[in-house]
């Protein structure tokens, strides 16, 4: 009864707050247009296309034998990919957290956990070219192997693995972290072997977790679209069908039915993974351990999982390392030598190198600071307000993460190519620097909040109060109280989403118009073509501007961040 009279009271303060009435009308109106409208044409175009109601779109679609075998590749690049990457994750967990390392291997891990976040997705791809494909460093050049080719489907789920078990490595590491010792030592105590006590404690503890973690990455790779264009060769997955039926078919209709099928596939899988998994998981996992975990010594255990996962680390950074250095040579696969800075040159003389940086960035530029700032805002009314549409508004805020971006590229074509509903209203931004911007801002926003909503849960509620108690409006408080608090999350969420637009590639390869130049549809372009060079030379600067953003950042919080302040304080 108090619950309720409570609730009823704060609704009614939110209710004679304009501000924050405005701000959730405009949210709601924002994610409505920009996230539930095109996936709602996508739908109606899949079941209408053919000019009746039915599905026969559908039927046509199941009728062709590339698409039918594309959802087979799909599902079982994904599943293939889903095992490798929650294996790998794992075992770079468990070293970390159970084994007494030494600083070079946990330098090591604290690499590979960064580089896929700030690279673009498909320098793997490029790397395995350069090292295995037919005129590759190590298999024609060292091996003397001709024959082999390292596109298709093992190609893919190498490269997708690389690029994903970090992670998982991540999300594992922390439920390791919160398992208490005196579970494990307990069976030990008992004489159990420590594999014994790993598949008997340890193992069931976390096993949501692993679950958790292969349906995250599963549904990383099947709505992967850089990868398996690079690198697929002839082995099609449905984003790259999608992309291919749309562009060299122009059956636009036949493209919704099939984006409409792989969202379908992605979103059964995020439901399960964010409301079964994540919910078993945090049931299981709770509280603090009660002292500190004895670090294993037994060499028969440390010498093996540390060498394995110290040669998996070590290959990844010489992969990624292949690209810098690739765009040197002076043509790749046949002559290597003198070192050159040609491809460099004809990026910025020949190929409008300024013009991609400049787009790219500016456009990044501007969606970072809306992304942060929006995500904070949806992050404040989830956690610190209570009223009727806070669950539809972190629910499609958070839909957008499950929505391959090939699906919401498609989807943006069909619904505002003719303007909403084909009425002409807001046609003009179709093509325009406006949509690139929204796709950019839609497909970081998840992770913004996400961030944001952590933040903010450790926040307590009677600070902001009694800004409110000395006649501080909600647009005040929010701005010189909450934001203030939360502006390590805030500052991380902007570098997050700016080097997540930069880096960008599959919602937006089917939006960018010849007036704007991408560096990561560049990249792509001379990928396709065989122009390694020029590939890696974009890519190389591209991954300089990322890592030095992250390193901006990092630099910025360590001397002016919260953390900072509570150290003076102390």
């Amino acid at each position: 009864m108090a619950k309720g009279q409570g609730a009823a009271l704060d609704r009614k303060k939110l209710m004679k707050d304009p501000i924050m009435v405005t701000t959730i009308v405009v949210l709601i109106a924002f994610l409505t247009l920009f996230i539930l409208y095109p996936l709602a044409v996508l739908l109606v175009d899949s079941f209408v296309g053919d000019g009746k109601f039915g599905i026969s779109v559908f039927q046509r679609i199941f009728k062709m034998p590339t698409f039918t075998k594309a959802i087979t590749n799909t599902l079982k690049v994904g599943f293939v990919v889903g095992i490798f990457s929650t294996i790998v994750g794992l075992l770079f967990a468990y070293v970390e957290v159970y084994l007494r390392m030494n600083k070079f291997v946990g330098g090591l891990f604290k690499v590979v956990s960064l580089l896929p976040v700030v690279s673009p997705p498909f320098v793997l791809s490029l790397s395995m070219i350069m090292l295995f494909g037919k005129a590759g460093i190590i298999t024609r050049h060292i091996l003397k192997i001709y024959d082999n080719s390292v596109y298709g489907f093992w190609g893919i789920v190498i490269v997708q693995s690389l690029t994903f078990f970090p992670v998982c490595y991540m999300m594992l590491k922390g439920l390791l972290k919160n398992i208490d010792p005196s579970l494990e030592e307990a069976a030990r105590d008992m004489g159990a072997t420590r594999f014994k006590v790993f598949s008997s404690v340890t193992l069931p503890l976390i096993l949501p977790g692993i679950g958790n973690a292969f349906l995250v990455t599963f549904i990383e790779s099947i709505a992967d679209f850089a990868n398996p264009m690079i690198i697929g060769g002839s082995y099609d997955t449905l984003a790259t069908t999608i992309y291919l039926q749309i562009t060299g078919a122009y059956d636009k209709a036949g493209a919704a039915a099939m984006a409409v099928v792989l969202l379908t596939i992605t979103l059964f899988m995020f439901a399960i993974q964010k409301y079964v998994l994540e919910k078993k998981t945090a049931a299981t996992l709770t509280g603090k351990a009660s002292r500190g975990r004895m670090l294993i010594e037994d060499r028969s255990v440390k010498i093996p999982l540390t060498v394995f996962c110290t040669a998996v680390a070590l290959f990844v950074i010489i992969m990624y390392i292949c690209v810098p250095i690739g765009s040197l040579f002076p043509t790749w696969g046949y002559k290597f030598f003198p070192l050159t800075l040609k491809w460099y040159q004809q990026v910025f003389t020949r190929y409008k190198g300024f013009k991609a940086f400049k787009d790219s960035f500016v456009l990044s530029l501007i969606s970072a600071p809306i992304t942060a700032l929006l995500s904070m805002i949806i992050s404040y009314l989830v956690v610190k307000k209570k009223f009727k549409a806070k669950g539809f508004i972190e629910a499609v805020s958070m839909l957008a993460m499950a929505v391959p971006g090939t699906v919401l590229g498609v989807g943006y074509i069909r619904g505002f190519s003719g303007g909403i509903f084909h009425t002409g209203l807001l046609q003009w931004i179709y093509g325009s620097a406006t949509l690139l911007v929204i796709v950019f801002v839609v497909r970081s926003l998840p992770t913004g909040t996400r961030s944001g909503i952590s933040a903010l849960r450790q926040i307590d509620k009677s600070i902001e109060e009694s800004a409110y108690d000395m006649g501080a409006n909600s647009f005040q408080v929010f701005m010189t109280v909450t934001l203030p608090l939360i502006k390590d999350s805030f500052l991380s969420g902007l570098v997050t989403s700016f080097v997540r637009s930069i880096t960008a590639i599959s919602a937006i390869i089917l939006l960018v118009t010849p007036q704007f130049l991408l560096i990561t549809v560049q990249i792509n372009e001379f990928a396709e073509k065989g122009s390694y060079g020029l590939a890696c030379a974009f890519a190389t600067i591209l991954i300089l501007i990322t890592y030095g953003s992250v390193l901006l950042m990092n630099l910025f919080i360590k001397y002016f961040g919260t953390s900072k302040k509570l150290q003076e304080a102390e």
